[in-house]
């Protein structure tokens, strides 16, 4: 049963882990420097109470057997039945408990990546209870619609390679609904980053990662893996360049910065898209997602005055958004012949039609859903700090710590 399949997935499910604290070291350098353990604290305490979660109620609720395709049942509620034997519905080569682990990765990473939205001014109790709601009504049921047997949108036919419509758009879309329930921060426009080599290096570990997020998704190394190598790889080089190039038109000067949030860009695009599209479709999908994410970070943020902290909706939300639905252009059968064929290769708007089905009910899912949920948790506990926690910093405030101790 341990087979090289089982090894290869091992190590996909561990650099998806390290995905998590190098998104604390992104988000961590773009926040002020009295808000930069707060900021790391959502990364680390999404890992601690996602995984627990998981293995109680989370799994069973995304990959059990489907309730009319909004849910799973209750068949691996504890583990029960998540054994060291193959599940054939989802892999035939690898332990099911194997599988079940390398989807825990996602799910932690899910809620962390939100976070950047509202960072600097949610208290950190009504957070805990906040991303294990949400992951339990939001995440748990989405994952199952896209990539559970049953799920009503793996049954359409919408396609999504690794996440572009469960990690990115929901967790783009809902941290946008938070920040708008809590309001901007009262200096929303001095979010000055404080230490950009630390969101450098955080976004170097999250490319190395990505590649166990996507590749990983092929469950098994064969030939559709090793194009999901290629196609990630391009399509973050893509992005990266049209980043770059945009940021010198618009304000003469190329930036490091800028660079590395387009290698995000780009990856975050191809992300549902990888296991179903060619090289040359990669390149298109990234230098696209480079210009499409930086007109949301910065003209788009700036025209409709939400106070995204961290970019969460502009990168991930825009990103996947695009991502999903360029699936639906590029998908090719030639190079996975369990996709389909995209509106570019032969296949009409068929593809195209459900990715936009696809989009648009994790748009309204998950903005409704979390308007609820935030509601529901800010009704038990006020969720937003007060002005003088804002003024002090977080860190000391809440955690009474300081990052960096002159």
């Amino acid at each position: 049963m341990f087979t090289i399949d089982s090894v290869f997935m091992f190590i996909c499910s561990l650099l998806v882990l390290l995905m998590t604290p190098a998104l604390a070291l992104f988000y961590g350098g773009l926040v002020r420097s009295k808000n930069v353990l707060s900021t790391t604290m959502h990364s680390y305490t999404s890992i601690a109470v996602v995984s627990i979660q998981w293995v109680l109620v989370g799994y069973t609720l995304a990959f059990g057997s489907s309730f009319h395709g909004i849910f799973g049942g209750l068949d691996f509620l504890g583990l029960h039945n998540v054994g060291f034997e193959a599940n054939d519905k989802y892999s035939s080569t690898i332990p099911h408990r194997m599988f079940m682990m390398f989807q825990m990765m996602f799910a932690i990473l899910t809620p962390a990546v939100m976070a950047g939205a509202f960072a600097e001014r949610m208290k950190f109790g009504p957070f805990l209870v906040f991303i294990l709601l949400w992951t339990t009504f939001v995440y748990d049921p989405l994952a199952h619609w896209v990539w559970g047997v049953g799920g009503w949108l793996r049954e359409l036919g919408a396609l999504d390679f690794a996440g572009g419509t469960v990690v990115h758009i929901a967790s783009g879309v809902s941290g946008l609904v938070v920040s708008l329930v809590l309001g901007k921060r009262l200096q929303s426009r001095e979010n000055t980053p404080h230490h950009i080599p630390l969101t450098i290096l955080g976004a170097g570990l999250l490319w190395f990662g990505w590649f166990g997020f996507n590749v990983g998704s092929a469950l098994t190394l064969n030939g559709v893996a090793i194009n999901v190598f290629v196609t990630t790889m391009i399509a973050a080089t893509a992005s990266s360049l049209s980043w770059m190039l945009y940021d010198w038109v618009k304000h003469k000067k190329p930036t490091v910065l800028g660079a590395a949030t387009g290698i995000i860009a780009g990856l975050v695009a191809i992300t549902p898209a990888c296991g179903f599209v060619n090289v040359f479709s990669a390149i298109i999908i990234g230098l696209i997602s480079g210009i499409v994410c930086n007109f949301a970070v910065s003209k788009l943020k700036e025209k409709l005055r939400y106070d995204d902290t961290l970019d969460a909706f502009g990168l991930h939300g825009f990103g996947g958004i695009w991502g999903a639905l360029a699936t639906g252009l590029f998908a090719s059968k030639d190079v996975n012949e369990a996709g389909a064929n995209g509106l570019l290769f032969g296949g009409g708007f068929d593809l195209i039609f459900k990715q936009s089905i696809a989009v648009a009910a994790t748009i309204v899912f998950c903005s409704i859903l979390t308007f609820i949920i935030v509601k529901f948790v800010n009704k038990l506990v006020p969720m937003r700090v007060c002005e003088k926690t804002e003024e002090v910093g977080l860190d000391l405030v809440l955690h009474g710590e300081k990052a960096y101790n002159n």
